[in-house]
């Protein structure tokens, strides 16, 4: 098992679709390693700004779900 002092406190996870997303917490064990599910898989928009001009689409606009899994020992 890895380091837990040098994993991160939190991933984010992107997919496509809702499935590979919500399978990716038993696919990597992500218990076993610390981590549990923070809040809903959404799909959402991604976007990026640089500066005081407006946001631009990232991945062309397309919406991906997201999973985020803190550390069990992050605080909140």
């Amino acid at each position: 098992m890895a380091d837990d002092s040098k994993l991160p406190e939190r991933i984010t996870v992107l997919a496509k679709e809702f499935t590979p997303a919500a399978m990716e917490f038993h696919r990597r064990n992500m218990s076993a390693r610390g981590y549990r599910m923070e809040g809903q898989i959404t799909p959402r928009r991604y976007m990026m700004i640089d500066g005081p001009g407006e946001p631009s689409d990232l991945f062309d606009g397309e919406e991906y779900f997201a999973v985020t899994f803190v550390h069990k020992d992050a605080t909140e």
